[in-house]
């Protein structure tokens, strides 16, 4: 064949940039070649000896060589080639080492050389002393020797040495190809040379094409793999195994599973790394379980040896379909066949950790505690998975990770940190954060966000502000933690403030409009204008969300807009848990109690399931309304028929419930009745009925209760004390004032907000007081307060006359 590729344009294109490295290489081969021509062979030999001494050879081996006379040198290349085919690599080299010692240089042949440069694999400065060697004894001419240096150079990671052996080549064969096409980095270059290697008229083998079609699952050239694939069948190659499994690969990577299952079910003939391809495909997608499941089961039936790959993909599956009992059987068949954790026992690590994980989605935490256990081996993986199993232990089991010299990622720390907010565990916190620091991990963003979470969850906003001030890239997810953290404290000024100044640098996404919403919906202080806008940013994203239309739902209600509520309600595609309950708070919040009971009764007809919140709701109208029975009735079927154990806010519903039809005896019995006591809510539902029957022996008995558990609270000391001002009691009234000085209880001032609607354009709303005089045109208000007074003054007047006269008339 005409020399290959030699003269190919796009070829020197791709060593252009290489020339520098080349020509190092060109004067490092040179000195080598002149140190060979001007020594004696037997100096050659010692000066090999000096580079291997770290090698150790069989002591049997040596006996043997001991014996062979030097024409007899058949037994060096035999036993090289028994010991590369076991890659025994330190033996190979060994052999040779014992060549040149003995004076066997002329026994060396190309067979020799190219096998000793397959064990050069991590010692590439020996590699090039051999190749230096084969030049000198004119070996390097021959094609496998060649082949055999450019596979060295590319597995030591020189692919330009590699490639300047490779243009040299009068007549390259199909192994030399498909040698330099294994050592590109770039998946472009491997195209481009894999396409010029077609026009050339070079024929693709099982190496080409499974070569080719690993860069095409790798990287996005997917349709490339496709025409390769087509190539393939044309060119007659269906029943090479190693073609099908990487096709096989190639489009379960890319979630073609229906293609991968053709290509395996055509087959003629399937390895194990054919069934582990199609397993790992199923797993890979989540919703392929029962056919991996069969696959798994047809492997057992055709006696296969199961491999860790296997056990990990099977595993997986019964973690994702949350089948625990197949679980343990494939665990048992994991024992058995050594790959599982079992005491005294070497197991495979990503079995166990998939074990691990796979008992934690089925909430067998024990299980999973036992697997991990067990392991003679652990991994970042096996730490991280406990650590996030066990919470309540998790910063004792990274002290031990550490310990135990396995250095931590960036996902054991969100793990670690995950835990610590859920323990609530703030002086564990901030040491966990310096180390972050330390080691660096603070830069990763997803650690920094899981801080900023941390921080917020224990109401230090200012730490939370600082790390993400830190931040050199700001992603979406960052500027969500901080929305979220304002809303959660009740910061709703500062969560719309940066949500404003977010939408500048980041695209939102249904997390930054559920978290703004949250905080629009429960600060009075901003404008239901703002609501509006981020409606509007949500129509124009195109977020059908049930979260994010339930938060938009909620919104409306609490600013008052029931309408809009209703109408975001009627609009939504589909209607979750989370919108019904939504609405019927909205009703509740209004006091609507015959839409209340229409929507409850709807939303249990379309067999969706209320929670504690939708039945805090019913049971919040059902007293207002004053309908007690029905409340009670309501209660137990939540009790009795959905199972939910009811908090404190729903005993507060029934006391006020109660209390609010001035059934006083059974309120203060129920509040008897609940497990663990009453709690501040129930009680002050409880004096707040007293209050309103001038029931003061109970009153009083419920305001030293609440004065016991929160000394500090306000509201009991003034509920109390106008109980006692009703009965003109002036004397205690006085004496419960004194206290509240003694104690340093200062009462709460009411707060309300009125929309002025500035001439600058200003969204935010003006918050008054009793007696304020704050605003800039306190005289203008004041006058018009007075005169708007004046005039309803005069309509009362009106409508008591008008009614007088009709009474007359009558």
């Amino acid at each position: 064949m005409l020399t290959f590729l030699r003269n190919n344009s796009h070829v020197q294109s791709l060593c252009g940039s290489r020339v520098s490295l080349i020509s190092t290489w060109a004067v490092l081969v040179l000195m080598i070649t002149r140190q060979l021509t001007s020594k004696t062979l037997h100096r050659i030999a010692a000066q090999r000896s000096k580079e291997f001494k770290s090698f150790h050879s069989s002591r049997n081996v040596h006996q043997l060589f001991d014996k062979v006379t030097q024409p007899e040198f058949l037994p060096f290349q035999h036993s090289m080639l028994a010991y590369s085919r076991n890659n025994n690599h330190r033996e190979v080299l060994g052999i040779f080492k014992k060549q040149l010692q003995c004076d066997f240089i002329s026994t060396i042949d190309a067979v020799t050389i190219a096998v000793a440069l397959k064990a050069c694999r991590g010692y590439p400065r020996l590699g090039r002393n051999i190749h230096g060697f084969s030049i000198a004894s004119g070996l390097v001419s021959n094609l496998s020797v060649s082949n055999a240096l450019m596979s060295m150079y590319c597995k030591s990671g020189q692919f330009d040495q590699a490639l300047s052996i490779f243009e040299k080549l009068m007549n390259p064969d199909i192994v030399s190809c498909n040698t330099v096409l294994s050592g590109f980095e770039n998946v472009d270059d491997t195209l481009k040379f894999a396409c010029q290697m077609n026009l050339t008229g070079m024929a693709f083998d099982a190496v080409t094409y499974s070569t080719i079609l690993a860069r095409c699952a790798d990287d996005e050239e997917f349709l490339f793999g496709i025409q390769l694939h087509s190539l393939e069948l044309k060119c007659g190659l269906g029943c090479e195994v190693f073609i099908g499994n990487a096709l096989i690969t190639m489009y379960c990577k890319w979630g073609h599973i229906v293609e991968a299952e053709r290509v395996f079910d055509e087959m003629p003939k399937k390895d194990l790394v054919s069934w582990n391809a199609m397993l790992s495909g199923y797993a890979q997608e989540g919703n392929y379980g029962r056919k991996a499941i069969w696959a798994c089961l047809e492997m057992v039936r055709r006696v296969m040896k199961l491999d860790h790959v296997s056990l990990t993909s099977i595993v997986s599956v019964c973690g994702h379909e949350r089948n625990v009992e197949l679980g343990r059987q494939i665990h048992s068949l994991a024992i058995k066949t050594g790959y599982a954790a079992r005491r005294d026992y070497v197991n495979h690590v990503s079995v166990c950790n998939v074990l691990i994980s796979l008992y934690s989605k089925c909430e067998a935490a024990n299980d999973a505690a036992l697997v991990f256990e067990s392991m003679t081996d652990r991994n970042v993986i096996s730490w991280t998975t406990m650590i996030s199993i066990d919470e309540e232990n998790a910063i004792s089991l990274f002290n031990e990770m550490r310990s135990d010299g396995v250095y931590p990622n960036e996902v054991t720390f969100i793990a670690l940190i995950h835990a610590i907010t859920i323990n609530n565990s703030l002086e564990e916190g901030r040491p966990v954060h310096g180390l972050c620091l330390k080691s660096n991990f603070l830069s990763k963003l997803d650690v920094a966000n899981s801080f900023i979470t941390m921080y917020a969850e224990f109401k230090s906003m200012e730490d939370s502000e600082k790390i993400f001030e830190e931040l050199k890239y700001r992603g979406i997810v960052s500027w969500n933690a901080l929305i979220s953290g304002y809303a959660q404290n009740g910061m709703g000024q500062e969560a719309l403030q940066t949500f404003l100044l977010a939408i500048l640098e980041s695209l939102p996404n249904e997390f930054t409009i559920g978290s703004v919403l949250s905080a629009v919906g429960a600060t009075e202080a901003i404008s239901l204008k703002h609501g509006q806008r981020c409606h509007s940013y949500l129509i124009k994203l195109g977020l059908n969300d049930p979260i994010v239309l339930g938060a938009l739902l909620d919104m409306y209600a609490k600013r008052g807009s029931i309408s809009e509520s209703l109408r975001v309600f009627h609009e939504m595609p589909e209607r979750s848990q989370v919108a019904w309950t939504a609405i019927i708070s909205a009703y509740s919040r209004h006091g609507d109690y015959e839409s209340v009971m229409s929507l409850f009764e709807e939303m249990e007809k379309r067999g969706a399931r209320p929670d504690s919140i939708t039945f805090l709701s019913v049971l919040t109208a059902c007293g207002r309304k004053g309908m007690v029975d029905m409340g009670r009735q309501i209660f137990d079927s939540m009790v009795k028929n959905h199972l939910i154990e009811p908090s404190g806010l729903h005993y507060s519903c029934m006391v006020d419930m109660l209390g609010r039809a001035g059934r006083l005896k059974e309120a203060e019995e129920f509040v008897g009745q609940i497990p663990g006591g009453p709690g501040f809510s129930v009680l002050q539902s409880l004096l707040g009925a007293c209050t309103i029957y001038g029931n003061v022996e109970m009153g009083k008995r419920a305001a030293d209760a609440l004065m016991e558990l929160k000394p500090e609270q306000s509201g009991s000391y003034v509920l109390i004390s106008n109980l006692y001002a009703e009965r003109g009691d002036w004397e205690k009234v006085a004496k419960i004032r004194r206290g509240m000085r003694d104690r340093g209880v200062r009462k709460e001032v009411g707060f309300s907000w009125v929309d002025v609607g500035e001439a600058n354009g200003s969204l935010s709303l003006h918050g008054f007081s009793s007696d304020d005089k704050s605003h800039p045109k306190t005289e203008e208000i004041y006058m018009m307060a007075g005169y708007v007074g004046s005039e309803m003054k005069i309509l009362q007047r009106e409508r008591e006359r008008s009614g007088e006269e009709r009474v007359c008339n009558l």
